[in-house]
């Protein structure tokens, strides 16, 4: 059990953060920069230590800081809460290295599971299905091996996030001039140009299945999200449970959902998420 634990965010999450381990009886420091020095999130936790400036390289994303920060106030544990750091293995890496725990999935699982087609291999290796795809290609081989899953497809970068340098092929004569682009955005975005191809599904639905999993291989599900409705690849509105899923679905993606978390060793809370076809929802 904790006695105390350092909230590496600010705003909302945070101060949701400080309340639950209030309800725990496990006291909290907040970390703020010299934008947030009078921020609710500062006031809702027992201790608060300044990062820095406004500039979030400086304050929240700077992993020597935030290591700094808990050291000196005695935390046992880091909640990085979403964004900034929750998904950057090298700052769940540092925790480790100074005795922390962090609060999140393993370095090894943020790692495989931040890069799309070693997260592909992890699930495929369990049997887990996967949208059919090429990867680990160069762009003649792509071209030359993409009727292999048909038209149309989408170029999507292995690492990174967000829907940036995704772009849908529709006929072939398209497919080199897209793949050169997602190349040169995904350099420019996430400094790594390696991207893959999918079959793309016309009008798909976007459901998310909750993890949660400990260090000892237990994994549970909390059930699904509907997160179908969307403005360019970003969720608009995300509803729970789904009303596309008959029961039999649900229990089946749920399955999947355990399997995939168990690929990866993964542990801690985490979202599984699925690409249906609305005429085909048994095929994940």
């Amino acid at each position: 059990m904790f006695d105390k634990i350092l909230i590496a965010n600010r705003g909302e999450i945070a101060v949701r953060i400080a309340r639950t381990l209030r309800e725990m009886g496990i006291r909290s420091v907040a970390v703020y920069s010299d934008a947030d020095a009078d921020a609710v999130h500062v006031r809702a936790c027992d201790e608060a230590v300044r990062l820095g400036p406004a500039d979030a390289r400086e304050s929240y994303l700077n992993i020597p800081k935030v290591i700094a920060a808990a050291v000196s106030t005695g935390a046992q544990g880091i909640h990085p809460g979403y964004g900034f750091l929750s998904e950057n293995p090298e700052f769940a890496r540092a925790c480790a290295e100074a005795g922390i725990e962090f609060i999140g999935p393993s370095a090894e699982a943020i790692e495989i599971m931040g890069d799309k087609i070693a997260a592909r291999e992890a699930v495929e290796a369990r049997g887990v299905p996967t949208v059919p795809g090429i990867v680990g290609a160069g762009d003649d081989e792509i071209v030359a091996r993409a009727g292999e899953i048909g038209y149309p497809m989408i170029v999507k970068p292995a690492m990174g996030g967000g829907g940036k340098g995704m772009h849908v092929v529709r006929a072939s004569s398209e497919l080199r001039d897209a793949l050169q682009t997602a190349r040169r955005e995904a350099a420019k975005a996430f400094g790594d140009d390696t991207v893959f191809v999918e079959r793309f599904i016309d009008q798909p639905r976007h459901i998310e299945v909750q993890v949660m999993a400990d260090k000892h291989g237990n994994v549970v599900h909390l059930g699904e999200r509907e997160c179908s409705l969307q403005r360019r690849h970003q969720k608009v509105i995300e509803e729970a449970p789904s009303a596309f899923l008959t029961p039999e679905q649900r229990e089946k993606y749920g399955r999947i959902a355990i399997e995939t978390a168990k690929s990866v060793e993964y542990h801690g809370a985490g979202t599984v998420e699925f690409i249906v076809a609305s005429d085909s929802p048994d095929e994940p």
